[in-house]
């Protein structure tokens, strides 16, 4: 009688987290970055209709890398809990905490459970009330968190793009235009080319906003 294959536990995840990381290094990467105002998000996207970075509730913003329908899928999960959620119990406990740690418990089952792992890497952002109390999660493909500061990048070459942000960026919360060019540059820096403008795709958490803070940006706006 033949033996059944066998594959060491340890050997499984690894080819499952190379799978996903090859999957994710695809995607075209996204930044968020605080402003002197709130949270600006840009994603090298040349698509005019399919969004990278969206509204999941009031405050708080989702991007993903990686394969769209999968985190697409995330996406609307994620605003039909956090409606239910607000709904039920209140809007202020509808917080990127909670989402990021639902995404993380969803991430990590299907790791570990399901023979293919999801291609995708997520970020959430939440503009807090003042300067400073702003939220930053990066959600691996295995369900691991990140709690970042300041400025995070996910996808494709996103190590190279928090590197040169890093070494770049200015002390004190920079205006919103002078984070847009540092984001463009960043970009531009790391493909080694020029990006057009209609490549990018911006949106903001504004803070002084009244209501939903989130809203789209053309980007031709911040550059005159």
């Amino acid at each position: 009688m033949a033996l059944p294959y066998y594959v060491s536990p340890e050997q499984m995840m690894q080819d499952k987290a190379e799978y996903a990381k090859k999957g994710i290094a695809k995607g075209r990467a996204i930044i968020a970055i605080e402003y002197d105002q709130g949270l600006l998000l840009v994603a090298d996207n040349p698509s005019a209709s399919l969004f990278k970075i969206s509204e999941v509730y009031d405050n708080i913003a989702f991007s993903g890398a990686g394969k769209y329908s999968e985190f697409e899928n995330l996406r609307k999960a994620g605003i039909q809990h956090a409606d239910l959620k607000g709904l039920m119990y209140s809007r202020e406990d509808v917080t990127a905490r909670s989402l990021a740690n639902g995404y993380s418990q969803t991430l990590g089952t299907i790791f570990s459970q399901e023979l293919k792992p999801f291609e995708v890497e997520l970020l959430l952002a939440q503009v807090g009330e003042e300067p400073g109390k702003n939220e930053l999660y990066r959600i691996a493909f295995d369900g691991s968190i990140v709690d970042e500061q300041r400025m995070t990048a996910i996808g494709g070459r996103s190590e190279a793009l928090l590197t040169f942000l890093h070494e770049n960026s200015p002390d004190d919360h920079p205006s919103l235009q002078a984070a847009f060019t540092l984001c463009k540059n960043a970009f531009e820096h790391v493909t080694e080319q020029n990006i057009p403008i209609e490549g990018l795709e911006v949106a903001i958490l504004d803070r002084a906003k009244s209501g939903r803070k989130f809203r789209r940006m053309p980007s031709s706006v911040l550059t005159t």
